[in-house]
């Protein structure tokens, strides 16, 4: 399989395509870790499927608003898998609106969780990679174009994963470590369903008439 001997650790790994991730991954012989902020049940029930089919895996509770525990998230997979060879940051967070009505608490939790998270998790991994080493960020198109108003925020957010990707890839590629950025289009998970109140304009928006599903963005991973 062409994981197999690797350890991956994927952020926000119990939903939507964090956790189509970390199965591609399981399946492709990977052991994997995850973080998951507050559905144990979740988390537990994909461990159990992943050491169903043979592989191994640890869920961690993590919020990645904290740095502290971002950190410790990466130190934990390190030691519980023995090393670490990926990282996938996968959490995310969409509050939409009128630049007006947007809170400095909004603010605060989607930068710290898009990019600071970001920032300080590949910062740690990056202490236990060798050559070979992996870095992938979940990004969003929004960071290319935004169609439509009421999400500068998110926007803004993701088109700094564009910058910290290319910053960082200069700076460890001599070391045989590759970093990318993977800027998903509209994807039918819990945070913008295909039958949500959006759908209608996002379809207008497309060339292929419908959204992708969380598989297809892990494949890209």
């Amino acid at each position: 399989m062409e994981f197999k001997g690797k350890a991956a650790l994927v952020t926000g790994g119990t939903r939507g395509i964090g956790a189509a991730i970390v199965r591609r991954l399981a399946r492709k012989g990977a052991d994997v870790a995850f973080t998951f902020a507050s559905s144990d049940r979740a988390a537990s029930d994909l461990v159990q499927e992943i050491e169903t089919l043979g592989g191994k895996a640890c869920a961690i509770k993590a919020d990645s608003g904290d740095p502290l525990a971002v950190r410790q998230a990466v130190e934990q997979a390190a030691s519980v898998l023995g090393r670490l060879d990926i990282l996938v940051n996968s959490a995310g967070v969409f509050y939409a609106g009128p630049i007006e009505n947007v809170t400095l608490e909004e603010i605060d939790t989607t930068l710290a969780i898009h990019v600071r998270a970001v920032f300080v998790a590949s910062q740690a991994a990056l202490g236990h990679m060798g050559s070979g080493g992996r870095i992938i960020s979940i990004g969003s198109c929004f960071a290319q174009r935004v169609p439509y108003g009421g999400a500068t925020l998110y926007a803004m957010s993701k088109s700094a994963l564009i910058g910290f990707t290319k910053g960082l890839a200069r700076e460890v590629g001599e070391r045989g470590i590759t970093v990318n950025v993977v800027d998903p289009g509209s994807t039918d998970t819990e945070m913008n369903p295909a039958d949500g109140p959006a759908v209608a304009a996002e379809l207008e928006l497309m060339a292929v008439k419908r959204y992708a599903v969380p598989d297809e963005i892990a494949a890209a991973v």
